[in-house]
C-alpha cells in the first residue's frame, strides 16, 4: 500500500475505499504506519470531509480494530446512550437507572473529564469503592444481572480510536465532524448495543457552538449507525446555561440522587432524563407509544424502583451504596462562598463555560488526563435563566476545599452572569429530534 498516494488522493478531495482505510487504520495501529503520514491524513480529513459511505466505513473499521462486545445472551434489546459532553450534565446518572428500573437493559460505556466537560465517572468515583475498570466479561454480566452497567471504555474496544484520538490531539484535528463522529459511533458499535440515543448539545458550553453544527454531527452519527444495522436517535439539546444546578463531582451524584426521588430542583435535568428514558423506551419496545412510556417513567419515579436500581449498580461495581440513600455522607467541602448579585433585574446570561472553568479550578475537573480530582468541590447555582434577582442575593455558591483557588475561582464567576432589567425567555432545552425516518 502506498500510503503516500491514499494522503494524495484525500487531499484532492478523493474517498478511500474501505480495504484502504482497514489497511489505513490496521498499519497505524501495528505501527507499520507512522504518525507522519496518518497525521496528514487527518488534516486531509478535516479539509476534504468524507462521504457518508466513506465515514461509515472508516467508522466499522475503527469498531472492528478490537474486540466487540455480543450482547445476544441477555434475550432482549440492549440500549445505550451518549453526551456530546457539557456542563452540569448529569443525565446519564439519572435515566441510566430509570430505564433499567422500566425493564431495558442499559449498557453505557462513559468517559473521564477533561477540559470544561464533566465525566460520568469521576461522578461515580465520588462513591466510596466504585470500579470503574469492568472487564468485558464482568460488563456483560452485570448487565444481564443488574440491568444496567457504568463503566469505563475497555482498551480492547476500538482501540484504534484511542490511538486516532491521540494523534488528534496534538495536530489540531479534534474539530471535525467526520472525525468526532467515527470516534464516538466506533465505541458506541464496538459496545454491542442494538439501540443508541444520542444527546447533541449545542450552545456556549458544549462543544457544537451552533445548532446548524450539532446537526450536521447529529446526522454524521445517525447515518453511520443505520449503515451498521443500529437503531440510533439523536436529539439537539440546549448548553447556553449549565444544564443542572450542580457543577462538580459529589455535588451532580447529589443533584441526581434528589432526580430520581422525584426532587424538582433541576427540572431541565429532569426534563431531559426523561426524554431520553421515553425515547430509549420507545425503541426497546418497552412502551408502545409516548403516552406509556412516561407512565414508565413516572411510576419508576414514584415508587422507587429508579433510585434502588442506582443503589443495586453502585453495590454491583464494589461501591458503597450508602450515600445514595443517605447524600449527606458523599464528600462535602471545608469552604462555602456565595456570589452575589451586582444589582436587581433578571438573569440574562449563566456563562456555563464560566461555570466550568471555576469548578475546575477548584479541583473538580482536569485541564491534562492525569490530573488528579477533588470529589467535594465546585458550584451550586443558585438561579437559573429567566430568574429575578435582587443585589446581593446569591446567583451560586462554591465549594471549595483551598483559600486560594475558592479566591481564583469567585474571580472566574465575577463575570459569568448578566442582569438585564427586563425578562426574556430561556432558549428551549430540546432543539430538535432527529432520526434516519425524520
Amino acid at each position: 500500500m502506498a500510503v503516500a498516494e491514499l494522503i494524495d488522493r484525500k487531499r484532492l478531495g478523493g474517498r478511500l475505499t474501505r480495504a484502504e482505510l482497514h489497511a489505513l487504520v490496521d498499519g497505524h495501529l501495528r505501527g507499520d504506519v507512522p504518525d507522519y503520514q496518518v497525521a496528514a491524513w487527518l488534516m486531509a480529513v478535516c479539509w476534504r470531509g468524507m462521504s457518508p459511505d466513506e465515514l461509515a466505513d472508516l467508522t466499522m473499521v475503527m469498531a472492528e480494530s478490537g474486540r466487540q462486545l455480543d450482547l445476544s445472551s441477555l434475550g432482549q434489546l440492549a440500549v445505550d446512550k451518549h453526551s456530546t459532553g457539557g456542563v452540569g450534565d448529569t443525565t446519564s446518572l439519572v435515566v441510566v437507572p430509570l430505564v433499567a428500573a422500566c425493564g431495558v437493559p442499559v449498557a453505557k460505556m462513559s468517559g473521564r473529564g477533561l477540559g470544561f466537560s464533566g465525566g460520568t465517572l469521576d461522578k461515580l468515583e465520588s462513591l466510596p469503592g466504585f470500579r470503574v475498570d469492568l472487564s468485558a466479561e464482568q460488563f456483560v454480566e452485570q448487565l444481564g444481572t443488574v440491568g444496567a452497567v457504568i463503566a469505563g471504555q475497555s482498551p480492547e474496544l476500538a482501540p484504534a480510536d484511542g490511538k486516532l484520538y491521540a494523534l488528534r490531539d496534538v495536530t489540531a484535528t479534534v474539530a471535525s465532524v467526520p472525525l468526532i463522529a467515527s470516534s464516538v459511533m466506533s465505541k458506541k458499535l464496538a459496545g454491542g448495543a442494538p439501540i443508541i440515543v444520542l444527546d447533541v448539545k449545542c450552545g456556549r458550553g458544549a462543544f457544537m457552538q451552533t445548532e446548524s453544527e450539532a446537526r450536521e454531527l447529529a446526522e454524521a452519527m445517525i447515518a453511520i449507525g443505520q449503515a451498521a444495522g443500529r437503531i440510533v436517535t439523536a436529539f439537539v439539546t440546549d448548553m447556553e446555561q449549565p444544564l443542572g444546578s450542580m457543577v462538580g463531582n459529589a455535588l451532580e451524584v447529589r443533584q441526581a440522587v434528589n432526580a430520581l426521588r422525584g426532587s424538582t430542583d433541576s427540572p431541565r435535568l429532569l426534563e431531559l432524563a426523561r426524554v431520553l428514558a421515553a425515547e430509549m423506551l420507545l425503541l426497546a419496545g418497552a412502551a408502545p407509544d409516548p403516552e406509556g412510556a412516561h407512565h414508565l417513567i413516572a411510576r419508576a419515579l414514584r415508587d422507587g424502583s429508579a433510585l434502588a436500581k442506582l443503589r443495586d449498580l453502585v453495590a454491583a461495581q464494589g461501591g458503597d451504596p450508602t450515600p445514595i440513600d443517605r447524600p449527606e455522607q458523599l464528600p462535602t467541602a471545608r469552604l462555602r462562598r456565595a456570589v452575589p448579585a451586582s444589582g436587581d433585574g433578571y438573569l440574562a446570561v449563566v456563562d456555563p463555560l464560566a461555570v466550568a472553568r471555576a469548578a475546575n479550578r477548584l479541583g473538580a475537573g482536569r485541564e491534562r488526563k492525569g490530573d488528579s480530582i477533588d470529589p467535594a468541590v465546585g458550584v451550586e447555582l443558585s438561579k437559573s435563566l429567566g430568574s429575578p434577582v435582587t443585589r446581593g442575593e446569591p446567583l451560586a455558591v462554591i465549594h471549595a476545599n483551598d483559600d486560594a483557588r475558592l479566591a481564583e475561582a469567585l474571580a472566574l464567576l465575577a463575570g459569568a452572569f448578566v442582569i438585564a432589567p427586563e425578562p426574556a425567555d430561556p432558549p428551549p432545552l430540546i432543539r430538535a429530534r432527529m432520526s434516519a425516518e425524520a
